[in-house]
């Protein structure tokens, strides 16, 4: 589900194109990029339920599981952006 935010962006994209069109091979590229952070992202919400299964009665400890979880999937959205612009810039 993308937020309000990146829709705007894709609506903006379509509207003013800001680069050369992606090759095949970029645009492959980028799929296995997402594909692979999905992958890390699902992993970890796996990883923070088994979690608060574990601590479930402690509510300060379930706040911390929420946190650290909510900073990883930053950091993983914030890995995938970086890569995906990696890829678009031809690095």
């Amino acid at each position: 589900m993308k937020s309000a935010y990146e829709l705007a962006m894709e609506r903006l994209e379509k509207e003013s194109p800001s680069g050369p069109a992606l090759t095949d091979e970029q645009k492959a590229q980028l799929a296995e990029i997402d594909n692979k952070i999905d992958a890390k992202i699902a992993e970890r919400k796996i990883l923070s339920q088994d979690e608060m299964k574990q601590v479930m009665g402690n509510p300060a400890e379930m706040q911390a599981v929420k946190a650290r979880m909510q900073q990883d999937l930053h950091r993983l959205e914030a890995e995938r952006e970086q890569q995906k612009d990696a890829v678009r810039k031809g690095e």
